[in-house]
């Protein structure tokens, strides 16, 4: 045989092989093209499998099972060792959008390294995948909402702020593919009551929906998040995961949204189950509505219908091949049908898992969300106190470190840990649980509340856990299906604390976990200092202990308002915004959103504009110097709040529209510049369309909302100016 003839038979075959090779493998060819080709050679009953949250595998294409379901709220969770943050709302409280994308850049590695080992070692298991529902954008209007600690708080700069952080941390910024696709969630007016989820009719005005429910999810569309979410709940009549109007009308039509819906899990059967809406009569109903709606992936098993739908003409094969085309992409984006080396995620070691850097980073997101609520002159404490006396259910407990939708560690260190890794050698460390989480105690002997009048000092670890707050199903102490209609910390922790603080004058620290707003007047009467933690993760305890003995200074601020009593709000089923968050609520709480404490003072001065005047097109820098006048390094979290001082419609009493984080060392000062453009100062109108009147505007420079009560508390005295809108 000569050359030419081998040669030639070489050709052939290559372009043989070249030319078996499906577009859909071929990472050279454009998405739309391989999504189409791959759509075009599955069965009707394969497409509608590949629309369910647990997909089968297609032996036959190479393609192995995959399960949509992951969860990484505050770190890679339900799947193995994880570095555990603090939970959602203690993000929050640092109010730092640039710690928050850290955090969640760390989670997406974690999530990479551990989907490798997991394909390696071909385990398609639930939360193995790479498409995290999270984050939750809800608006946490009511503290009596269980699931509140998921978000961002009550304020809707704030949320949309750090969940546009979130979602770019998780998604990457990869030119061509996704680290892993993020998820905004509950889409949409979704904030409780937990029991009545699944029947639930949220009805909210036009004003409230554009205003507040909405702005953090138009964000994060804008922002390029890949999935969203819809809720169990009814919005104005219709089912969340089949309205029209937020889905067709607003997420598709206004917002341009290109990614894929997913409803909540089991949402479409509560479209025509016996406790649910009772939209629809079966299953095969449910499904098509869902579909016509815009849902393209059903985490339940429901969407199992549709094959019967085509084939007795409910709907048509097309539609689904619609909506498989936008969940096809975003496994497509994440790589899942390209040569491994091509994606440079796939190199991502497992060793980041948990790794020195990111416990670093779980201890200062920990530190950093941590609210001083009351410091008397305690704090910070001396490391070489003779007698350190820890107490309380929550002292020794994971679970206070934990909260919802979270990770596991093999090194999760406590209160108790943290503190006594904290002290001198030459100090003694004594523990006592002294009482449980919400049950008297059953024993009248108490030898603890004794110990506390020896001790140079009792810290007491006191709150909630996710027994008594929480999703449904989880909460299994909480006889309102996780939601706190009681607003107190439990009576027998009360008690405890009332009886430790006695009358011997020794210093008394109360230390809150939990992750809502609750009642804490007592506490703050009882304690010489108090420090909320919510639920910190799993470096908590170090991080208590590094704000304890001053290692750091506290500069977490509330993102939810706490009000006095619940008496101060309209009922829990009612959507209205007025007398709710700070931005409407003209009772005065017990602590205002915004608030913190710090071991240092800060002084705002020397306000100033550039112009007293704006136009429409036109910028406006406001300045102010904010100066450490104490005697530690602290972080300031410097708010710009602006107020419509005449308006046509009802306007909110503040506007959080400006933060920045700065750290300053004693005497140290720094000059502040925010840019004001008229859309700052826009309202919303009854119709739920933005509208811009002329007027006087207040400008507010502060360390918190600026209030008389947050000045009684002890925060920095705010500075203000007048803008006027031309």
């Amino acid at each position: 045989m000569n050359n030419q003839l081998i040669m030639l038979i070489l050709t052939v075959i290559g372009c043989s092989s070249l030319q078996a090779q499906p577009k859909y493998l071929d990472p050279e060819v454009d998405l739309d093209t391989r999504v189409d080709d791959l759509i075009s050679r599955l069965t009707l009953e394969e497409k509608v499998d590949q629309m369910l949250m647990n997909t089968s595998g297609i032996p036959r294409l190479d393609i192995p099972p995959y399960d949509y379901w992951n969860e990484a709220l505050h770190g890679v969770g339900r799947s193995g060792k994880a570095t555990v943050f603090p939970q959602a709302i203690g993000l929050a409280a640092t109010f730092d959008k640039d710690l928050v994308y850290r955090v969640a850049s760390a989670i997406s590695d974690e999530a990479r390294a551990m989907y490798n080992a997991a394909q390696e070692a071909e385990n398609y298991n639930r939360y193995t995948g790479l498409t995290f529902w999270t984050p939750n954008l809800n608006i946490f209007r009511d503290p009596r909402w269980g699931r509140g600690q998921e978000t961002y708080g009550e304020d809707p700069y704030l949320t949309s702020l750090l969940g546009v952080s979130f979602v770019r941390g998780l998604q990457g910024d990869h030119p061509r593919y996704l680290k892993t696709a993020a998820c905004a969630k509950h889409y949409a007016v979704h904030s409780g009551p937990e029991k009545l989820r699944h029947e639930f009719n949220a009805v909210v005005s036009q004003k409230d929906l554009y205003e507040t429910y909405l702005p953090a999810f138009e964000s994060l569309v804008n922002a390029g998040v890949e999935s969203v979410m819809c809720a169990y709940n009814r919005t104005n009549d219709e089912p969340c995961c089949a309205s029209n109007y937020l889905l067709s009308e607003i997420l598709f039509d206004k917002w341009g949204f290109k990614g894929h819906v997913v409803s909540d899990c089991w949402a479409l059967t509560d479209f025509f189950s016996d406790i649910g809406h009772g939209t629809v009569s079966n299953s095969i109903e449910a499904a098509v509505l869902a579909l016509e709606n815009g849902v393209n992936l059903n985490c339940g098993v429901t969407y199992k219908a549709l094959a019967e739908a085509v084939k007795i003409g409910l709907t048509n094969e097309s539609l689904i091949d619609e909506r498989l085309r936008p969940l096809l992409k975003t496994r497509f984006k994440l790589g899942m049908f390209d040569p491994g080396e091509k994606n440079p995620y796939n190199t991502i070691p497992y060793e980041v898992v948990d790794s020195k850097e990111h416990r670093e980073l779980a201890n200062e997101a920990a530190s950093r969300s941590i609210v001083m609520l009351k410091n008397n002159g305690v704090l910070p404490l001396k490391d070489n106190l003779k007698r350190f006396y820890v107490v309380g259910p929550n002292a020794a407990s994971i679970d206070a470190l934990l909260g919802n939708y979270f990770g596991v560690n093999p090194n999760m260190v406590t209160f108790l840990e943290g503190i006594t890794a904290g002290v001198s050698g030459s100090s003694q460390v004594q523990y006592s649980p002294g009482t449980t989480l919400d049950r008297k105690n059953i024993n009248p002997v108490d030898w603890s509340t004794g110990e506390a009048a020896e001790a140079d000092v009792t810290i007491v670890a006191m709150g909630l856990t996710r027994h008594i707050e929480g999703e449904e199903g989880e909460s299994i102490s909480s006889p309102y299906f996780g939601d706190r209609i009681d607003y107190n910390i439990p009576e027998n922790q009360l008690e405890y604390l009332r009886k430790i603080r006695g009358d011997h004058g020794k210093p008394v620290i109360a230390v809150i976990t939990g992750g809502c707003p609750m009642n804490l007047t007592e506490v703050h009467e009882l304690a010489d200092a108090v420090l909320m933690t919510w639920y910190p993760g799993e470096e908590g305890g170090h991080a208590l202990s590094d704000v304890l003995f001053g290692k750091v200074s506290p500069s977490g601020r509330l993102p939810i308002t706490f009000p006095k009593s619940l008496d101060q709000l309209p009922p829990y089923e009612d959507y209205n915004l007025k007398g709710r968050t700070y931005r409407y609520m003209t009772a005065e709480p017990m602590y205002p959103f915004g608030y913190g404490l710090s071991y240092t003072s800060f002084a705002y001065r020397d306000i100033s504009l550039s112009s007293s005047i704006i136009k429409k097109g036109q910028e406006v820098e406001i300045r102010c110097t904010v100066k450490n006048v104490g005697q530690y390094e602290g972080r300031e979290i410097v708010q710009l709040y602006v107020t419509d001082n005449k308006s046509s419609v009802s306007a909110p009493l503040f506007s959080l529209k400006g933060i920045r984080s700065l750290s300053l060392k004693p005497g140290e000062g720094r000059e502040i510049v925010f840019k004001i453009i008229p859309e700052m100062l826009e309202l919303i109108n009854e119709e739920g369309e933005p509208i811009l009147e002329k007027g006087d505007f207040t400008l507010t420079i502060s360390g918190s909302l600026p209030t008389q009560r947050a000045l009684t508390l002890g925060a920095s005295a705010p500075v203000k100016t007048t803008l006027t809108l031309k």
